[in-house]
């Protein structure tokens, strides 16, 4: 659950608009949230699959299928952007992400000017413009936040993406702070399970323990963030979902608690931490004991480059593919 003195947060890393319009509510009220997520993959789920989009889809009619996916996103966004809005006001985060367009990772100018509009479409303050890590978002994510518009940078799965992201945030900041701006926030979204789902058969038939890759990396990257000392820049734990039963489904709430950070997980995940007793935070960890842990992988033969670049691409394309069917479902 949200613990303010810990300033840890608990996002909800789903959208749909039936939950959004009732049980949601719930979640806020209870503390058990304070903030929300989405991306192209969790929309494409909840449109395709849900009959709560039914009548407006209808109604949008003679539409092309961009039109229609956004038309029913930002009505989406902005309904969880108005539960939030307490939350926000009190200073409690109170965000919710939008993405854009995943096709545009490669397109500086059209992120740009596509989170911009989604954001001014929306209507409201406490949405966060999600854009991915790439060598093109890290300006957008500078200009969007020297407008003023919080930023969630996603898809970051190497130490090096987070310095960049750090590099690009601090100094959109700044711009905004020059010209008098008043609250804007920014997370940088590290990706987590999709590491041990990559490498845990190998590190098994290494003899290595499995299911802490992802950890060891995340919290190299927190502290990385952390060092940079900036109160509106946090490290928000993404891709916390376990696959099967090998491991507790909270696992990567609890191995990654930490001060000054969000965990965005599915609602089965949040169900299962909230049932438990509460742990102390685990992070950080000392940069010693991270450090020791990929030195072990690279003396067994791991390339940690090649699996950053590896996840990045693979993200990358999932974002676009499931983007491409849930346009293609309505168009």
């Amino acid at each position: 659950m949200v613990d303010r003195e810990l300033k840890f947060s608990l996002w909800l890393d789903f959208v749909e608009r039936d939950y959004l319009r009732n049980e949601f509510s719930e979640l806020i009220g209870k503390g058990i949230i304070n903030g929300a997520t989405s991306n192209p993959s969790i929309f494409a789920a909840a449109i395709t699959n849900s009959p709560a989009y039914r009548e407006q889809l209808a109604s949008l009619e003679g539409k092309s299928a961009k039109e229609k996916y956004e038309a029913l996103a930002i009505e989406d966004i902005r309904t969880a952007a108005q539960k939030l809005r307490p939350e926000y006001d009190r200073g409690n985060d109170g965000y919710i992400s939008i993405e854009v367009d995943p096709f545009l990772s490669n397109d500086t100018e059209g992120t740009i000017e596509e989170g911009k509009r989604l954001f001014l479409a929306i209507g409201e303050p406490n949405v966060m413009v999600k854009v991915p890590a790439t060598n093109a978002g890290y300006e957008a994510m500078k200009e969007l936040l020297s407008m003023g518009i919080s930023v969630n940078a996603t898809l970051i799965f190497s130490p090096e993406q987070a310095k960049r992201c750090l590099k690009a945030m601090t100094a959109g900041l700044h711009s905004y702070e020059v010209i008098g701006g008043g609250k804007v926030n920014a997370v940088i979204s590290v990706f987590v399970s999709r590491f041990d789902r990559l490498l845990d058969a190998d590190l098994a038939a290494e003899g290595m323990e499995v299911a802490k890759t992802g950890i060891y990396n995340a919290a190299k990257i927190y502290n990385i963030i952390e060092k940079n000392h900036t109160p509106s820049i946090r490290t928000l734990f993404a891709s916390t979902g376990v696959k099967g039963d090998n491991l507790p489904a909270d696992y990567y709430i609890r191995e990654l608690l930490a001060p000054h950070s969000v965990n965005t997980a599915p609602l089965a995940t949040i169900e299962a931490y909230i049932a438990k007793k509460p742990t102390p935070p685990k992070l950080p960890l000392e940069e010693r004991e991270i450090n020791g842990y990929f030195t072990k992988l690279k003396d067994c033969g791991f390339d940690m480059e090649a699996v950053y670049e590896s996840l990045l691409k693979d993200g990358l394309e999932a974002f676009e593919k499931a983007f491409s069917d849930m346009l293609e479902s309505i168009a």
